[in-house]
């Protein structure tokens, strides 16, 4: 780490008045109540997960929430985490309901901060700074209500599943608030996932509905959808369930012919089932599901997490006004697939009133500064990337701050991977006003909430996380072996790597995994490694001093180049399905080293007895990943190897692979079969003088 002559961290960013925020007023207000003393950050933060009941009741009774209902108890304290203890019982409230009105005095429901001409969505389009659409909230609230009709008279109901396949659109935002009213649970995916990928997401799913945009626009091409949507929908029609899929058109005013695609209808005629715009909500229990969301697929088909329409609802609006300071002059832009939780922040912004700006396509089309001219255009006051932006910016000597206006920007968040210290130093020595608070974030789809993140309280320094989550229990425990279970945590010192797990049950913990198996898939997720624990699969310490998030990367399987996550197990499915006269087994990593601005992805192959490893073979299996997956998913580097470590019960594991190939000297583990078959991997250390090296022979 960064350290000046004194031996202190480098210290890049602090509030100039901390009293005027709302986290301020957050911690007087709990210490009257409490009697306590709050003097940091750090203290609220021990304060809360040492008295978990009154503090999220004090948040719960604090925010603006639409409910109804008293609840008989906040959670039962004493309940292991693994047995999903209930959270208040009792409350009933609805997810758009909270989106799109405000909670006003004695519970009365307001439109305050959200009045009907004041605008709530901009969406802009790849190539372009200026809006396709700007979106009132009366606007929103009428097309939410019409869409809302079309699906009530659909026969969508509460519990119904419908899925969503699209961009990043005001369309897709009315659909997730009009299912979300009546009780129903969305999930969505991204429309450059490939035909099995997709599939292997909403056939869990089980949908009722899935709404599919004609067409998408990524960098510079426009794709015409409707083959995809084909091969979907003919992967749908066993499902029971299924009514069919409604096509959105990308363009407005040019929908596309659907007639090659079965079982569809266009979303005017799908509108044409509503009788009215009314808004009607079915408020449903704290722990109801109302969205579900996937994992990477590290381990097999991607997992459903199904999650809590309250636990969302409040901690949103926790980590939103407290964290970061929104209020209704908010202006953010998130950038985000519908495919990433990410997407969730795009649109949870609007429960504090804030205006959401909402960006499909590429971020580098036409250019590199098409996102900051956004930010200037549209007065952006928090700004949501990751990591592979700030290196793109810092490699091509664009300097933000230098070629926009960016003097509203008060935040940028950067997630999806590791945001290494240098590029912290660029972002205030060379990138963006000096004044903007740089937050490097990092939680997870599993839990919809944060490990580390920002906060207006304490000074902000190079490297990792500003503080943790407030509320939830997070500890560092020292790794245990591949494959073990049923292991009691031991906590390591502060500054010492581990792996972060949380110890004591939280709001937003997923209420299931969707599907017959479902609890025994969520055991083994989270619980099985540590003895009551959630193992999160991160490698993390803490400061001791700073007190700072530090994460050190996965200690899983999920493979994250340039922010793009996605799992192992969707390389293994193409190989296995498409190769299993050549490849016996294979093996998928990613490389990143001390050095390395981003993650590479290696796949090895372990040859049948008679196939040979060629170029052609390589290529080949290239374009298949593409086809299947996306171009995203394609490999950097393809070997050939002679071994694929596994466990005694011959389960392959790709940790060990992965801390090699990333520079890290390895002690195998006990459970290896094969620990010799390590040794091969050492030589990709240095890939770049290996291709050499080859290349002159």
């Amino acid at each position: 780490m960064s350290v000046s002559e004194a031996g202190l961290l480098r210290k890049l960013w602090e509030h100039p008045d901390p009293k005027s925020t709302q986290m301020w007023k957050f911690k007087e207000d709990l210490a009257r109540e409490t009697g306590e003393r709050f003097p940091d950050h750090d203290s609220l933060y021990q304060w809360s997960i040492r008295n978990r009941a009154r503090f999220w009741a004090f948040c719960f009774d604090y925010f603006p929430i639409i409910h109804e209902g008293k609840y008989t108890a906040v959670v039962d304290e004493s309940a292991r985490i693994d047995s999903i203890p209930d959270w208040f019982p009792g409350v009933r409230l609805n997810y758009a309901e909270n989106i799109l009105f405000t909670a006003g005095a004695s519970g009365s429901t307001t439109t305050a901060g959200k009045e009907d001409g004041k605008i709530a969505f901009t969406e802009v389009r790849e190539g372009a700074a200026e809006p396709v659409v700007n979106l009132s909230w009366g606007a929103l609230r009428r097309r939410t209500g019409r869409m809302l009709q079309a699906l009530k008279a659909a026969g969508v109901r509460k519990g119904d599943r419908v899925s969503v396949v699209a961009g990043n659109a005001i369309n897709t935002a009315v659909v997730l608030f009009a299912v979300t009213a009546l009780g129903g649970i969305f999930s969505s995916t991204s429309t450059d996932t490939g035909v099995g990928g997709i599939l292997d997401r909403v056939r869990q799913v089980q949908p009722k509905w899935v709404f599919f945009d004609d067409f998408a626009v990524y960098n510079g091409k426009t794709i015409d959808l409707r083959p995809k949507i084909a091969e979907v929908v003919n992967g749908l029609l066993d499902i029971s369930e299924f009514q069919g899929v409604v096509l959105m058109p990308r363009f407005a005013g040019r929908p596309a012919d659907i007639s090659p695609v079965p079982r569809s209808q266009s979303l005017a005629t799908f509108l044409e089932g509503a009788t009215s715009d009314k808004l009607e909500f079915v408020r449903v229990g704290f722990r109801d599901p109302f969205l579900i969301v996937f994992t990477s697929g590290t381990t097999g088909q991607p997992k459903c997490i199904v999650h809590a329409v309250g636990g969302a609802v409040l901690n949103s609006m926790k980590e939103n006004k407290l964290n970061r300071n929104h209020t209704p002059d908010t202006v953010l832009l998130q950038y985000t697939t519908t495919g990433w939780i990410m997407y969730m922040a795009a649109v949870g912004c609007l429960q504090s009133g804030a205006r959401s700006v909402l960006y499909d396509g590429s971020p580098f089309v036409p250019d590199l500064e098409i996102l900051l001219r956004i930010l200037e255009e549209q007065k952006v006051t928090n700004f949501g990337t990751s990591p592979r932006f700030f290196n793109e910016l810092r490699k091509n000597r664009i300097s933000p701050r230098q070629i926009a206006d960016l003097s509203n920007l008060s935040l940028v968040t950067s997630t999806g991977m590791v945001l290494s210290e240098s590029l912290f130093e660029w972002f205030y020595d060379e990138g963006f006003p000096p004044t903007t608070q740089l937050a490097n974030i990092a939680g997870g789809t599993d839990l919809i909430t944060c490990f580390g993140m920002e906060n207006p309280l304490d000074p902000l320094y190079a490297g990792g996380c500003q503080g943790t989550s407030l509320g939830l229990p997070m500890a560092i425990f020292e790794q245990a072996d591949e494959g073990a279970t049923g292991v009691q945590g031991r906590p390591v010192q502060p500054g010492v790597p581990g792996e972060v797990v949380v110890t004591d049950a939280f709001p937003t913990m997923p209420v299931m995994f969707w599907g017959e198996d479902g609890p025994k898939k969520y055991f083994n997720a989270y619980f099985a490694r540590f003895d009551n624990a959630w193992t999160h699969g991160d490698f993390v310490s803490v400061h001791p001093v700073t007190k700072q998030v530090l994460f050190h990367g996965r200690s899983d399987g999920v493979l994250n180049p340039s922010g793009v996550r996605f799992g192992s197990a969707e390389i293994y499915n193409v190989i296995e399905t498409q190769f299993a006269d050549e490849i016996q087994d294979s093996v998928c990593v990613g490389q990143r080293r001390p050095t390395d601005p981003d993650e590479s992805v290696i796949l090895f192959l372990l040859m049948k007895e008679g196939s040979k490893f060629t170029p052609q073979l390589v290529a080949r299996v290239k374009e298949a990943i593409r086809k299947a997956r996306t171009a995203r998913h394609v490999p950097k580097y393809i070997f050939e190897t002679p071994e694929i470590p596994t466990t005694v019960n011959l389960k392959k594991v790709e940790l060990p692979v992965k801390q090699i190939v990333s520079g890290v000297k390895v002690k195998p583990s006990g459970t290896l079969l094969n620990p010799q078959s390590l040794d091969f991997y050492y030589q990709f250390v240095e890939v770049e003088k290996l291709l050499a090296l080859k290349s002159k022979l």
